[in-house]
């Protein structure tokens, strides 16, 4: 894992909980058959609706979303490659429960290990791609708590790479949030594995070949992400959609959590019901553009006089319906700004109000670096601002 990632994944968490709906009048949610859940527009980052999100409960196959985050990290950087064959160990090999059917025989490509531990939810090519990231498969699950820790998953404890139930293995809804969020940010370019309706590798049994999520087969807009079962965890599902929303590049994404629900069924009937209610209670309202000067605020003893803050992403809220004429912002920042400043520091908030009601705060970044100035230039500023 990279230092930059690492420094990224510590960062998670405060945006989260800055931009989370606070206190602001929201609509009445629907009711919601499961055992916790929560509704997150990923395109806002903000929370819409949530019950016992923090609330332990086992993550069954949704373990399998910390293990292709490790597997994605590493063919980003180069340690393993699409292309590439592994070996199938007897561990892999002899792996219980849900499998695509591999055996030491064979010599198989990461591609289709991926494919593999998403759309069959393969516990024998979890094992074999946690092996070869992290040489063994206690080593990757050392790894994959590091990396929970480093995101800010705080109810969250791996035990194994693939969700077989085991004391201690615990997680949370919230925790499923910030690590849904990640990989689909961190990596693009291999979310379209979760899409994936049919596989099944070359010489196996047609057996376990249909991707679990009914949703990938009911709604177009949805395009992930993962199921898990066990009998402790009930039938669990973190689902994502993506629908066109205008003045938004891209779309708007919405991220549902259901754990604890009854059946397969009723897993993708609750996900869909939170989906089509977050899309339809809120709405979207683009404040500013990537890279857009929320604020030029004077600097002082800088090369520059003014220092532009903002965000280096369009900055987007969730509304409820109707509310966008009610919205207003200010901003709240350190006074006096004493250069030097590094471009992407934190220096300040963007406060988003509903009404009389804090809808949303947003960290303000800064988007051009201002570097300290000379020595006279420096004097002359301390002069003035001691006058002032």
């Amino acid at each position: 894992m990279s230092m930059n990632r690492f420094l990224k994944g510590l960062l998670a968490p405060l945006l989260a909980a800055a931009m989370s709906l606070a206190g602001a009048q929201m609509p009445q949610g629907p009711e919601v058959a499961a055992r916790a859940y929560l509704l997150m527009d990923m395109t806002a980052n903000q929370v819409l609706l949530e019950k016992d999100a923090d609330a332990p409960v086992e993550p069954a196959s949704l373990t399998k979303l910390m293990s292709a985050y490790l597997v994605f990290d590493a063919l980003k950087s180069g340690k393993l490659a699409l292309t590439q064959s592994l070996s199938v160990s007897e561990r892999a090999w002899k792996m219980p429960g849900s499998r695509m059917f591999i055996d030491p025989k064979m010599q198989v490509p990461v591609d289709d290990l991926v494919k593999g531990m998403v759309v069959q939810s393969g516990n024998d090519a979890t094992m074999a791609l946690a092996e070869a990231v992290g040489g063994t498969a206690e080593r990757f699950v050392q790894l994959m708590n590091a990396q929970a820790k480093a995101l800010g998953m705080r109810n969250t404890v791996y035990k194994n790479p693939e969700g077989l139930a085991e004391p201690g293995h615990t997680t949370s809804a919230r925790d499923l949030a910030i690590l849904s969020t990640r990989l689909v940010r961190d990596f693009p370019e291999y979310l379209h594995y979760y899409s994936i309706k049919k596989y099944r590798y070359q010489g196996t049994p047609v057996a376990n070949d249909t991707n679990r999520n009914l949703l990938l087969f009911r709604d177009p807009t949805v395009d992930g992400l993962k199921t898990g079962h066990t009998n402790a965890a009930g039938y669990c599902m973190v689902a994502t959609a993506r629908r066109d929303f205008p003045n938004l590049a891209g779309g708007r994404r919405l991220l549902s959590i259901v754990l604890g629900a009854s059946s397969e069924n009723a897993r993708a009937n609750e996900s869909q019901k939170l989906l089509n209610w977050g899309y339809t209670a809120f709405e979207a309202v683009k404040l500013f553009d990537a890279d857009q000067a929320v604020v030029t605020p004077p600097v002082w003893k800088g090369q520059e006089n003014t220092l532009r803050l903002g965000r280096t992403e369009a900055v987007v809220v969730a509304v409820p319906a109707g509310g966008a004429s009610r919205l207003k912002t200010d901003v709240a920042r350190p006074d006096p700004l004493v250069a030097p400043f590094m471009k992407g520091q934190t220096v300040g908030t963007l406060k988003v109000m509903l009404d009389d009601q804090e809808l949303a705060a947003v960290p303000l970044q800064v988007l051009e670096p201002v570097r300290q100035a000379g020595v006279l230039s420096r004097a002359w500023d301390a002069v003035r601002l001691w006058i002032k």
